[in-house]
């Protein structure tokens, strides 16, 4: 520890004889009158450990207290998906469950419904679960050209073990071609009925990409997909 030491005056000649003149301290009288001042630094130095040690301690108490606090039962959830898809020749054209006309399909490992696969995604964020690709792994040879109807019932079925139900759900769909015009009240009620909803909290929209980069180019599919769920 830093000291500082201030010192008694020594004896200085005053014109008296010697043997009245004081006697000069000793060594020990002048560390007994020295005065001492600990340094700001090395009190610092000291206090150092005890300060990480109390914010160490905190830490651990307050990572105690989140570990038992059990998940909140959340009065409504939000969900967004997104899928995109290349489109080929040779391959059907499947949105929601609804095979549409066009030469060209979605390349995929399953039956590529690009909408489905939104859909599904959405829910699965909505329930804070894994995407689509790790529950049902493209790696895995059982769901090689599976309808795309069988990902959406386990995801209805996770969200109903949860304990909630769709409270709405808006998608759009982007592509080039073909014209979604004439088949989207089939592909709404197809996608109502798979979802076990009312058509009236099911919405689809489509949009052309104004022939911008594959999805305008007739190259490929994308489509987006956000849901609401309700506590049951």
């Amino acid at each position: 520890m830093a000291t500082t030491s201030s010192f008694c005056p020594t004896p200085f000649h005053t014109g008296i004889s010697s043997k009245h003149q004081p006697t000069p301290l000793p060594s020990t009288a002048v560390l007994t009158c020295s005065t001492t001042r600990r340094s700001p630094v090395s009190l610092r130095s000291v206090q150092r450990p005890v300060v990480v040690a109390a914010a160490a301690n905190a830490l651990e108490v307050e990572k105690s207290a989140v570990a038992k606090t059990p998940a909140k039962i959340l009065p409504f959830r939000v969900g967004h998906g997104f899928d995109l898809h290349r489109l080929e020749p040779g391959y059907p054209l499947i949105i929601g469950g609804i095979n549409i006309p066009h030469e060209r399909g979605c390349e995929a490992h399953s039956d590529g419904d690009v909408l489905l696969h939104c859909v599904v995604d959405a829910i699965l964020g909505a329930l804070g679960l894994p995407d689509i690709g790790q529950i049902f792994p493209d790696s895995d040879p059982k769901w090689k050209g599976a309808a795309s109807s069988v990902f959406i019932k386990e995801a209805v079925r996770l969200m109903d073990e949860a304990g909630y139900e769709l409270g709405n759900l808006d998608a759009t769909l982007i592509l080039q071609r073909p014209k979604l015009s004439p088949h989207k009240e089939a592909i709404r009620d197809n996608l109502s009925l798979l979802l076990g909803a009312d058509p009236s909290v099911v919405n689809l929209k489509a949009k052309t990409h104004e022939k911008v980069d594959s999805l305008g180019e007739n190259r490929s599919i994308a489509a987006h997909t956000v849901v609401l769920l309700m506590k049951k």
